[in-house]
């Protein structure tokens, strides 16, 4: 059985048959909700901490930055729409089982870190619009759990037109904030001239190089790109690579102009005014009014902190889904998927607060930056590979310039947040003096480099490479005898409702002259719930007497039907009936709800599915 990436959306958006306007708008979209990644809380002190100490002299260190995302967004888009693989799924077939499991923990443990940031983020917004004390926001942010479930039940289109209106929230404040600061153009435009002032300044750079590629957009991006319904012919996979590349340009583009708008900020608002010891989020925004003279420029700036923090949040939530579903093929409820994610994030966020205080939370903030840069090179290892893999994808691997180009900024980037975590591990021993956690710190920087060898070595294996191949294009399949099954004993679900209809005749259609028919219903009235089978208010009566009546029509056309009535909890009750009356074959009616519904009103099909172990035909 083949497994999609984001199968509630797998293909959703069918880009074909369009005018040419139509289908380039069809195309935008997947890139947004990535780019919100590079704007998250997260990327906010590094921005800050670089205008307010050298002004605008390191402008063009994001600048290049952009260009390495960029780099890496469109491979990844390339990923998906070739191969119909997404990052963790290519992952899978690729390396061993132990390798893979180790790398689907640092995806999580990055995905965490990532909310982490927007956890934080968003606690401290709401704090500068509010003055909620940062306990309280950090509590409040698992209420968002439910947006993504409220939005998920509308369609991808509809999620990615929320998460462009809170980019646009973002990018709209701080377009007014450089109106209100007014920084020198000129001096602005000499930023774009690569310089290093000091050893410093190198820091920072690194830190914004390091806090710029995010490992879970790599896996977000191959997804996504997939929920387009494109050509799998030469030509349309060439016109969905070109129109994710521009979808790819625009959106990281306009992320770029939001961390340079938050960079020159600082230098104009504190590198102008003596004020280089800013660094922290809150700091900044307690200045901006007393520099800048307007009660607006903060309150734009808290407004625009919550937004980013919310859609980041919503798009991380997506990027765990792929993790799991792709690494370990499990699909859970997305509620359930989101809670999980959310109380990874607050439980960390609430301890620091409670035992260190509100002054650590900029120190949390950096250390989830680390988490995340332990992930980065195990993420885009693997998709140079396979992007560079001509058995796997054939006409459409990179070419040897761009290979060339990816092996650099790989080497770049694996090197700066090497540097960066093996930092901040000997500056932790040094201030420990306990051997025992000394050489725990040391041996998990020896399994690091390991893995990262495993990483880059094992694609290289010709064997593998061919085994990888053969796991997707099986071509020695015996489908054997094709008997068609005979059904004797049929159950069917009913609810009483206009659904009954389809469903009962979808059941005969299944069956022979000779099948006889099980009709269950299960009375749901409080006494029922209460007493089972012993009840006899109106409603359980009134049931038996639709079941009675359902029963004779079917009979009087020939029909041989039975009907049972089951009580208290649904799914659990059809189950039951089932084994009990050695049922072969089960038909139900979907209830056609999903999302927040789902979770508020049971579903019972997919439970029902997992208590049997016949074949299950679900009516929409």
């Amino acid at each position: 059985m083949e497994h999609h990436s984001l199968s509630d959306v797998h293909q959703s958006v069918d880009v074909n048959g369009k005018s040419k306007w139509k289908r380039i708008f069809a195309f935008l979209g997947p890139a947004y909700l990535v780019s919100v990644g590079y704007m998250d809380p997260g990327n906010w002190a590094t921005d800050l901490a670089g205008g307010s100490q050298y002004g605008y002299k390191l402008l063009w260190v994001l600048l290049m930055s952009n260009l390495m995302a960029l780099l890496l967004q469109s491979l990844s888009a390339r990923l998906g729409i070739v191969r119909g693989r997404d990052l963790a799924q290519a992952n899978r077939e690729t390396y061993p089982p132990a390798v893979n499991f180790i790398l689907y923990i640092l995806a999580e443990i990055a995905i965490a870190a990532t909310d982490l940031a927007e956890v934080l983020g968003m606690a401290i917004g709401l704090q500068l619009l509010t003055g909620l004390p940062l306990i309280w926001g950090v509590s409040l942010t698992i209420l968002d759990t439910f947006l993504l479930l409220f939005l998920q039940q509308y369609g991808i289109r509809k999620m990615e037109a929320f998460i462009i209106a809170l980019v646009a929230i973002v990018g709209t404040s701080f377009l007014i904030e450089l109106l209100l600061v007014k920084p020198e153009m000129s001096e602005v435009v000499q930023g774009f001239i690569p310089t290093i002032p000091d050893n410093n300044a190198l820091y920072i750079a690194i830190g914004i190089i390091g806090a710029t590629v995010m490992p879970h957009n790599l896996y977000l991006h191959s997804a996504l790109v997939q929920t387009r319904k494109i050509k799998k012919d030469s030509k349309g996979i060439r016109q969905a690579i070109k129109m994710n590349f521009i979808d790819s340009t625009i959106a990281l583009n306009l992320a770029f102009l939001v961390n340079a708008a938050i960079l020159i900020l600082a230098a104009a608002a504190f590198y102008k005014t003596g004020r280089t010891d800013i660094a922290e989020i809150q700091d900044a925004h307690q200045l901006l009014d007393k520099l800048l003279g307007t009660k607006l420029a903060p309150i734009l700036f808290a407004v625009a902190l919550i937004a980013a923090g919310q859609s980041s949040t919503v798009t991380g939530t997506l990027a765990g889904q792929i993790v799991m579903e792709g690494y370990l093929r499990l699909r859970i409820n997305p509620w359930l998927r989101r809670i999980i994610t959310r109380l990874l994030a607050i439980v960390p966020a609430l301890l620091t607060i409670l035992i260190f205080g509100d002054n650590e939370v900029g120190a949390l903030l950096v250390f989830s930056q680390v988490l995340l840069s332990l992930q980065l090179g195990f993420a885009i290892i693997p998709l140079i590979h396979f992007v560079s893999d001509k058995k796997l994808m054939g006409e459409f691997v990179i070419s040897n310039t761009t290979k060339v180009i990816s092996w650099i900024v790989t080497a770049l980037l694996v090197y700066l947040n090497l540097r960066m975590v093996f930092t901040e591990a000997f500056d932790y021993m040094s201030g420990t003096g306990n051997m025992a956690i000394d050489t725990l710190v040391i041996l998990g920087c020896l399994g690091f480099v390991i893995l990262l060898a495993i990483t880059i070595l094992y694609p290289l294996r010709q064997r593998y490479r061919e085994d990888a191949a053969a796991g997707i294009h099986k071509t020695q399949v015996s489908l054997g005898d094709m008997e068609t099954p005979v059904y004797n004993r049929i159950a069917m679900a009913l609810d009483f409702t206009a659904k009954d209809r389809d469903i009962i005749t979808n059941a005969i259609a299944h069956g022979n002259e000779h099948t006889e028919y099980i009709l269950i219903h299960i009375v749901e009235s409080a006494s029922a719930k209460y007493s089972g089978k012993e009840s006899d208010d109106l409603e359980t009566r009134k049931d038996q007497e639709q079941l009675d009546t359902y029963i004779t029509l079917l009979k009087s056309r020939g029909i041989h039907a039975k009907g049972v009535l089951g009580f208290r909890r649904r799914a659990k009750e059809i189950a039951r009936i089932v084994k009990e009356e050695n049922a072969d074959f089960l038909v139900l009616g979907a209830h056609g709800h999903k999302g927040f519904k789902d979770w508020l009103y049971g579903e019972t099909a997919n439970q029902v599915r997992h208590h049997v172990n016949i074949p299950v035909l679900l009516v929409q």
